[in-house]
């Protein structure tokens, strides 16, 4: 189903901010638009929309999570992250449950649908660990 590619990939490109903030890449990652989607209804497009911002907002908590990450009081480094973690999880519970509802009105089935909802309210969590493990100091 598309909707839960789309969310899969919300989480996939969340991890990837960093890297895809670069001009070239980004550029080389976009998708070109497919020519023969249908056209979605009007709630399916509330959704995307919706979609998308859940995708900014995890950008933005991952543009505050590497800000606090390379502070020199590792401590509260650590801290900070916990703090931004906890501010986000809230949201991400939030829209996985919007999934749920939007996933399993379209028909999909309630094993993926559980799968993608639980993906989703994982993202600052793996975020957090993804930018906890690039910044920590090199094993001497």
């Amino acid at each position: 189903m598309r909707l839960l590619s789309s969310v899969a990939a919300i989480a996939v490109l969340t991890l990837a901010a960093p890297v895809l903030a670069s001009p070239a890449v980004a550029q080389q990652a976009a998708p070109a638009a497919a020519p023969d989607e249908e056209a979605g209804s009007p709630d399916e497009a509330a959704f995307e929309a919706r979609a998308e911002a859940f995708g900014k907002s995890m950008e933005a908590m991952s543009a505050e999570m590497e800000a606090a990450a390379t502070q020199a009081d590792k401590a509260k480094a650590a801290t900070d992250l916990a703090a931004i973690q906890a501010r986000y999880d809230s949201e991400a519970a939030s829209f996985a449950a919007e999934v749920q509802t939007f996933a399993l009105a379209q028909g999909a089935p309630a094993e993926q649908v559980a799968a993608a909802v639980e993906q989703i309210k994982s993202v600052p969590a793996m975020v957090r660990a993804e930018i906890a493990a690039k910044t920590a100091p090199a094993p001497q």
